[in-house]
């Protein structure tokens, strides 16, 4: 965490000495929320090509006021002649390598499973848009939601939960679900069972868990629940015959960003609805 917030500050230290970047471009959904929040609008090249798509984009709607990439091709990108791009760790590398050959810097966001790794790529992406003061005010108000949400959960019996999905993947300690888990009342079952990172869900075994309520990804116009049913092992698992099963907005639910606040607020309102009456 603390070589993190070193390589970014080093990073954005670098970028200030020139003039803050004029045609900024997001290669991800990740990195359009935090440009979105932080960025003039004028400083705004383009967005990534999910950005318009509710699907996947938590800020779909304030994103459609900006242009969008085709794809995630360092051609694509250059079109828009950027003088910065942020990337991600799972964007192209071939891309990043074209980008930084045609002399444009980018800015990496390369650790977003827990909040203060957003916190910290907040601050970085700040500076490198002289935007310092937007990037602070936005993590304090940030810090107020998630002490607001803990006073309201306070002394709340942590509920037994497992993520799930139409791709039957175990989403375990080292994930942004976890860091959802911690924030809202919730214990993550698979993390309980020594599961790391995100691997295939292990069958049966799963059963053994005990979870006591399912947590997936709602896309627009689906029926999560009605899904799992044809899914092992969730289909044999009393939670999903039990109706105890929360859907969450996809986009909201795969956020790494600030945005994924909202997603402890929805996970902790309908796993303790006694604590917000």
């Amino acid at each position: 965490m603390k070589l993190l917030r070193c390589l970014l500050a080093c990073l954005a230290a670098a970028l200030l000495w020139a003039a803050p970047p004029r045609r900024v471009v997001s290669q991800a959904v990740g990195t359009d929320d935090l440009l979105l929040a932080l960025a003039e609008p004028g400083q705004i090249a383009a967005l990534s090509n999910l950005a318009h798509d509710e699907r996947y984009s938590p800020s779909f709607r304030e994103a459609r006021r900006f242009k969008a990439l085709r794809n995630s091709s360092a051609e694509d990108i250059l079109r828009f002649r950027p003088d910065l791009v942020l990337v991600t760790s799972y964007s192209p590398p071939e891309s990043i390598v074209l980008l930084k050959r045609a002399g444009v810097n980018v800015f990496p966001v390369d650790r977003f499973e827990r909040l203060e790794d957003v916190y910290a790529s907040l601050r970085g992406l700040g500076a490198a848009l002289g935007r310092s003061r937007q990037a602070e005010e936005l993590i304090r108000a940030c810090q107020g939601r998630v002490a607001e949400l803990a006073r309201r959960l306070q002394g709340a019996r942590p509920v037994r939960v497992l993520a799930a999905g139409v791709y039957p993947f175990a989403s375990g300690s080292d994930t942004s679900f976890q860091d959802i888990c911690e924030h809202a009342g919730a214990l993550n079952v698979a993390a309980e069972a020594g599961i790391r990172g995100i691997v295939p869900m292990p069958g049966e075994k799963a059963l053994t868990w005990r979870a006591e309520v399912l947590i997936g990804p709602q896309e627009p116009g689906a029926d999560l629940s009605a899904q799992l049913r044809g899914i092992s092992p969730y289909r044999y698992m009393p939670a999903l015959r039990q109706g105890r099963v929360v859907p969450i907005p996809a986009a909201l639910l795969a956020a790494t960003s600030h945005r994924r606040i909202e997603t402890y607020e929805w996970v902790a309102r309908a796993l303790h609805p006694e604590c917000f009456r």
